[in-house]
């Protein structure tokens, strides 16, 4: 309700008269809808960035889009610019296409063979717990009233960083350094 009565707000002042409730439906449809949108793109991206920059630099560049949409979201109000939900959106999209196959295809060639099963469940894990974060800190008692919303949606800025500052210690996959790269010894 918050964002819909930005988009209110916003349109208001730009056009001078207030928008239809058919437009506000329309632009809020269009911030949910978008995010699938990007994660299409990002999917369809995954395997060409794995395969041309390894799967950990593939890896870490999908904390580009994570941060954009976390800066574009979280300085939308301040700007006074709905768009930049739409597109902060995208962004986390295609953010979120691009790290579940990686994610997958990094974790399953690091593992050893006794741990792998384990290991590919760690996507799943992550995406129900970063739901069930996502809906603690949108509770009214944290982050979830009118003033701090921005802050909310910039929230996926926090595990972007981290993974940008503790990626460069893990090693690269080694099938990809031996398929790919054709480096035996790295691989070993």
């Amino acid at each position: 309700k918050y964002i819909k009565s930005f988009i209110r707000e916003t349109w208001l002042k730009r056009y001078g008269s207030p928008p239809s409730e058919e437009m506000i439906t329309l632009m809020w449809s269009f911030v949910v809808s978008i995010y699938s949108i990007g994660g299409l793109l990002g999917s369809l991206s995954a395997g060409y960035l794995s395969v041309r920059f390894g799967r950990k630099k593939a890896m870490l560049f999908t904390n580009i889009p994570a941060l954009l949409s976390a800066t574009l979201m979280g300085l939308s109000r301040l700007c006074g610019s709905f768009e930049m939900i739409v597109a902060g959106r995208l962004f986390s999209g295609v953010c979120g296409g691009l790290a579940l196959n990686i994610h997958l295809m990094y974790a399953g060639e690091c593992a050893p063979r006794k741990l792998r099963g384990l290991i590919a469940i760690t996507a799943s894990t992550a995406i129900a717990v970063g739901k069930f974060v996502g809906f603690a800190l949108g509770l009214r008692e944290v982050l979830g009233v009118d003033a701090l919303w921005p802050i909310l949606m910039a929230a996926n800025a926090l595990p972007a960083l981290i993974q940008l500052l503790t990626l460069p210690f893990f090693p690269d996959s080694p099938r990809y350094l031996l398929i790919d790269k054709k480096d035996k010894e790295g691989c070993i």
